[in-house]
């Protein structure tokens, strides 16, 4: 229990232990003047009964603020339940965008992967035809040549034939 409690169960045992020790002098009657009238009655069981009315209204006090102030917080704490939840489903539709924008980068430089590799592979085809060609030509070439120095040996190999019979 918190301090004002233990001081307020105290004070309240105090004001009992009191009443109880002096029973005799809180029940004797004496005249009391209410304004208007005098009354014969015991002075100490009317002070003590409005102690404690006075007590039972300060309690019904606190427990009413306690209360209110329970709700409050509690009307609070729904609110910022409620806000929170907003704030998950906007970080949610957030992650959610981001993850759409991610797959639409995705796509669009995949699609863009594949242009570059077709573009690569037709450079790569042409190139490959270019080389064939030259190789082709190079072969040719050398064909030519061989068959020209076979040519010339042919033509000088029977002349030198000839001159070597006759």
């Amino acid at each position: 229990m918190q301090i004002r409690t233990w001081l307020f169960v105290i004070i309240l045992g105090a004001i009992g232990a009191l009443a109880a020790l002096n029973w005799t002098a809180f029940n004797t009657p004496t005249q009391l003047w209410l304004g208007v009238t005098t009354v014969q009655a015991p002075l100490g069981l009317v002070m003590l009964g409005l102690t404690a009315t006075l007590t039972a209204f300060f309690l019904m006090l606190i427990i009413y603020l306690q209360s209110s102030v329970l709700l409050e917080a509690r009307r609070h704490a729904k609110e910022l339940h409620a806000h929170r939840e907003r704030a998950d489903q906007a970080e949610a539709s957030r992650f959610t965008e981001l993850h759409r924008y991610l797959e639409l980068e995705m796509q669009a430089a995949s699609k863009q992967d594949l242009a570059l590799q077709e573009a690569l592979l037709e450079r790569l085809e042409r190139l490959d035809i270019g080389v064939l060609a030259a190789i082709e030509q190079s072969g040719n070439a050398v064909a030519a040549h061989i068959g020209e120095l076979e040519d010339r040996l042919e033509r000088g190999g029977n002349a030198e034939t000839a001159n070597r019979l006759a």
